[in-house]
């Protein structure tokens, strides 16, 4: 086997080889461990649940809605053929104007209407990875690095290291302070890397955050702008979860700060933003990654880029005219809204009633679990040994925070948005009882806990075509009943 390695290593490239892409995180060994063994509610009740996917799968039937009411926006359909010819020609990578047109009034509208954005800024990229990928590309050379507040979303050291060579330098924020940045932090991580020989070129925010579901406040942003400018170095601001905010505060875009009067000596050539309908519209597979940058440099190097992770022009057409519909687009983002509001209030008020707290957020796709009182002790071997017990006997696949690069052991990120209403109740079910399974016996062994575990058959078997009743079965339960359960 080990021959096997060398030898494949000897024949590829070392950017091929090495372990940058960072795929063995447990982050990716959670997906791993669902593929393996996917929960279906017939096929598969005792299957690993999936809630480690950022994925919003609350609106698909109002899109699917209008998809039925407009057959003219595919050209694969009787109606749209008139325009396939036309579609299904090269395109050059500027994009077809309808579709740049529409994505700007689209981030427009997911930020309120106060801010407007120019169409001739928008640049296409696959997804928000070939995005945030590309305008690496064009700000850093290899060997440089960005400023990023920890915890940050794991698969970054792929999109924006791995090919690049750049260096990720956390700036580590606490849960004294609900893991705000502080200019304090972002200070003390800058000066430590100029110590250290390291050529900073900018930082990178996600806004709202990605694991944490907090926004930055206004006065936040100013002074985080302020900094970059201050240091002439680039301000990136991934905004790819802008329409996912549920609850007060609203979300502040970075290009709303950039408007106000008291703002007007900043450089908008350092300011980008990287945006993308994976998250707000809940369309990953599409692979719409967006590139905003108030410098025309940046759009025009970003542009050329661009080849190597277009969008196809049968997607082009198709979201031009969905995002182009402003009924459609005000009822999808206030349904959207709401829809997310009731779901992480259901799935944390559910939390709550075995004593687990989540950190107060207003946005995303999922929940920032504090799971420090489950710790044996405060060690990240601590946190991997509770991780792999929720993995493999609870069959829930959530993220531990040392993948997020936390600095403090025992938090947890948990998706709710990306199944529907009875798996959610069957994933709070599972927690439930492995709760007061650890509870029950605090001094208990692992393995006197693990036996306690199958003898209650806490994997909840769903052979039976009724849930049991303390699952919150379909006919008890206040949330709709999904199809499938049905």
């Amino acid at each position: 086997m080990g021959f096997q390695i060398a030898k494949t290593n000897s024949i590829l490239s070392k950017l091929a080889t090495n372990e940058e892409h960072g795929e063995n995180s447990p982050y990716f060994d959670g997906w791993k461990a669902y593929d393996s063994d996917p929960f279906h509610p017939l096929k598969n009740p005792n299957g690993v649940i999936q809630m480690g996917l950022a994925e919003n799968q609350l609106c698909f039937d109002l899109i699917e809605d209008w998809i039925k009411r407009n057959p003219k926006a595919s050209i694969c359909s009787n109606e749209g053929i008139k325009s396939f010819k036309a579609i299904a020609n090269f395109q050059d990578y500027h994009g077809l104007p309808e579709f740049r047109r529409a994505i700007a009034k689209f981030m427009g509208k997911t930020r309120g209407g106060r801010v407007r954005f120019d169409p001739e800024r928008v640049v296409m990229a696959g997804g928000a990875t070939g995005a945030n990928e590309t305008i690496i590309f064009c700000l850093a050379d290899p060997g440089d690095a960005f400023l990023v507040p920890s915890p940050y979303y794991p698969a970054f050291n792929r999109d924006l290291r791995w090919r690049t060579g750049v260096q990720l330098i956390p700036i580590h924020c606490e849960s004294s302070n609900n893991f705000k940045i502080t200019s304090k932090a972002v200070k003390e991580a800058y000066e430590n890397a100029q110590k250290s020989n390291i050529k900073v070129r900018g930082l990178i925010l996600t806004n709202p955050s990605n694991p944490l579901g907090t926004t930055l406040d206004k006065d936040t942003l100013k002074s985080l702008l302020s900094f970059t400018n201050q240091h002439n170095i680039h301000l990136v601001c991934d905004e790819i979860y802008a329409a996912t905010v549920f609850d007060m505060p609203q979300f502040v875009s970075i290009a709303e700060i950039l408007d106000e009067k008291e703002m007007t000596y900043c450089n908008k050539d350092l300011v980008h933003i990287v945006y993308s309908l994976s998250k707000d519209m809940g369309l990953p597979g599409f692979r719409i990654g967006i590139v905003y940058s108030f410098n025309d440099d940046v759009v025009n190097c970003a542009r050329k880029m661009s080849s190597f992770g277009l969008v196809s022009t049968q997607t082009q057409y198709f979201l031009a005219a969905m995002l182009s519909d402003e009924k459609f687009v005000d009822n999808f983002l206030t349904e959207s809204a709401m829809r997310l509001f009731k779901r992480h209030q259901h799935f944390t008020n559910g939390l709550e009633e075995v004593g687990i707290k989540c950190l107060k957020n207003n946005a995303g796709l999922f929940c920032w679990m504090d799971l420090r009182p489950l710790l044996r002790e405060s060690t990240f071997d601590s946190e991997m040994s509770l991780w792999r017990v929720i993995i493999n006997d609870v069959k829930l696949n959530v993220s531990p925070g040392s993948s997020f690069e936390c600095q403090e052991p025992g938090w947890f990120r948990v998706c709710f948005a990306n199944m529907d209403d009875g798996t959610v109740d069957i994933a709070l079910a599972r927690i439930r009882r492995f709760v007061c399974v650890e509870k029950s016996g605090d001094e208990s062994s692992a393995m006197e806990k693990k036996q306690q575990w199958k003898k209650n058959n806490l994997r909840l078997s769903f052979s039976k075509r009724m849930y049991d009743e303390s699952v919150l079965s379909p006919l008890s339960s206040p949330i709709p009943p999904s199809p499938l359960v049905r």
